[in-house]
């Protein structure tokens, strides 16, 4: 039976199809393939500069204008998933987002590329549609699997993403590695109409009931609010490693296949995805979400001490992304256990807080590098990380997880 002749599903009740793992695997390697374009640039980053002739502080405006764009797109699109049906929205997604990469492939100046990022950001929140999705499939029981499943994914997508730019780079250029993205998301767009099932909303809504709804939302779950600021500190140290590490990189003598090369050392936070995904509101929320900071920060302080040392930064990395891969997974799991027919929204309020940090800890960690070098890197993300305890000092009450039902308790 094709696709789209297979049953909806209806996620905004209590009564979900039993978990898949096909449509599930595929969740995952879409969330991949979709954060990916948000992170090709980051280990081209000197390579980039020196192609337009601007300092690494303008390159690194034009990856905050990527992720600004990305949460300006989970703003304005991914809530759609709430109203809309939702596999016809990720293939129309993926197709924007090829297009996207095309255009930042042929930027022909500095002010194009700072352009282009934006819009490849906005039209890349496919992976901020493929959660929500993954979730609609599975029992509650499942909820923390599923969402482990399809963020190992991402993970993978986010780490791989650099390792492959890097080596692609050096072998057909900056241009040509995001040509190679255009083509994947073309690709992909295909195989999620083909193969994914339908998804239809709790209730249709219009698009702009849908957006005005947001603030409402914000204001009436307060878990969110706090799980959002947590995610927001915890990406803000993770970029500001991510965006300055080429130049360190370079200031030992290494290009670009190594800063490519250095993402695949976080594949160890993909193992330990699916294990907090499972265990995260078991172990308590508050808990994870401490040591996953905690080691954030230990991460800059191994950088900081081995600054010239491969294995010393290969080390920093890996813990790293362990740590913020903790963090993100442990807020999901928590903001999904909230009201199920506003996932979507929940989402996508999270998400934007989230990357609004990534871009600030993008763009902070540049003029730390150019004020202070790897120094003022390291002090600036262990900064983020270590005010992002802060909120996990309030009474343990207020960091309860969601109640069975579903709702805030």
């Amino acid at each position: 039976m094709d696709s789209s002749d297979a049953p909806a599903v209806d996620t905004g009740g209590a009564s979900v199809r039993p978990r898949r793992r096909g449509p599930l695997v595929l969740l995952s390697v879409a969330a991949g393939l979709g954060v990916a374009n948000l992170y090709y640039a980051q280990p081209l980053a000197a390579t980039m500069a020196s192609s337009l002739g601007v300092s690494a502080g303008a390159i690194g405006l034009s990856l905050m204008a990527c992720q600004l764009g990305y949460a300006l797109g989970m703003l304005l699109l991914v809530p759609l998933g709430d109203g809309r049906e939702r596999r016809r929205l990720m293939v129309q997604t993926a197709v924007a987002t090829s297009l996207s990469a095309l255009l930042v492939a042929f930027s022909s100046s500095y002010a194009v590329l700072v352009v282009a990022s934006a819009v490849l950001g906005f039209s890349s929140c496919l992976p901020q549609m493929a959660v929500p999705f993954a979730v609609g499939l599975v029992n509650r029981e499942q909820r923390g699997a599923a969402i482990g499943t399809v963020m190992s994914g991402l993970l993978a997508g986010i780490l791989l993403s650099r390792a492959a730019s890097g080596v692609l780079a050096a072998a057909i250029g900056w241009r040509g590695t995001f040509v190679g993205a255009a083509l994947l998301m073309a690709i992909l767009a295909l195989v999620l109409r083909l193969s994914l099932p339908a998804q239809r909303p709790h209730e249709p809504l219009a698009w702009r009931a849908v957006v005005i709804s947001l603030p409402g939302v914000l204001r009436a779950e307060p878990l969110l609010r706090r799980h959002a600021l947590l995610g927001a500190l915890g990406f803000a140290s993770f970029s500001v490693f991510w965006a300055t590490l080429s130049f360190q990189l370079a200031a030992l003598g290494e290009g670009p296949r190594m800063a490519g090369l250095f993402g695949a050392l976080g594949l160890a936070g993909i193992a330990v995805a699916p294990l907090i995904g499972r265990h995260a509101e078991a172990l308590g929320p508050a808990r994870v979400n401490a040591a996953a900071l905690s080691l954030l920060a230990a991460s800059f302080v191994v950088s900081f001490l081995a600054s010239r040392s491969l294995p010393g930064l290969a080390m920093a990395a890996i813990l790293l992304d362990v740590g913020m891969q903790a963090n993100h997974l442990t807020n999901q799991t928590v903001i999904f256990g909230l009201t199920p027919a506003l996932r979507n929204r929940i989402n996508a309020v999270y998400m934007v807080v989230f990357f609004v940090g990534g871009a600030v800890g993008t763009t902070l960690g540049s003029l730390a590098w150019e004020v202070a070098r790897w120094k003022g890197v390291c002090l600036a993300g262990a900064f983020f990380s270590l005010v992002g305890l802060l909120p996990l000092l309030k009474p343990k009450a207020a960091l309860a997880a969601p109640s069975a039902g579903g709702h805030p308790s």
